[in-house]
């Protein structure tokens, strides 16, 4: 299906991995590998992304056009030739929107469950 036919909410629940990858994109483009030290910063290390892991969500995300390579790169010799810089789609921002709210209605749900210690 192409990115005019689907809603983002046609797309939820993402998976952990899917999720954690576009938060990690959230702010600027990044490479395969800063993307892992992103995940494994922003969970205080509790998501480590192995390269498989990683490289095949890529691929998945790529094809459903959540995610695109950056065609704009750094200067050669600054960084290595071969990283492939990944960015957002608008698309794909608000699929990653959509899930946040998902996931934050989820937590009132459970918060006026008591399952947090408590009602806000």
């Amino acid at each position: 299906m192409s990115e005019t036919t689907l809603r983002p909410g046609d797309m939820l629940p993402l998976t952990p991995a899917v999720f954690h990858i576009l938060l990690a994109l959230a702010d600027g483009e990044k490479h395969g590998y800063s993307i892992m030290q992103e995940v494994t910063r922003i969970t205080d290390g509790t998501v480590r992304m192995g390269p498989g892991t990683l490289y095949g969500t890529i691929k998945r995300l790529l094809e459903a056009r959540l995610i695109e390579e950056a065609e704009e790169r750094p200067d050669p010799a600054l960084d290595d030739e071969r990283r492939r810089y990944y960015r957002l789609t608008a698309f794909g921002e608000r699929v990653a929107q959509a899930e946040a709210r998902r996931l934050a209605n989820l937590l009132h749900i459970a918060q006026t469950k008591r399952l947090m210690g408590g009602a806000t």
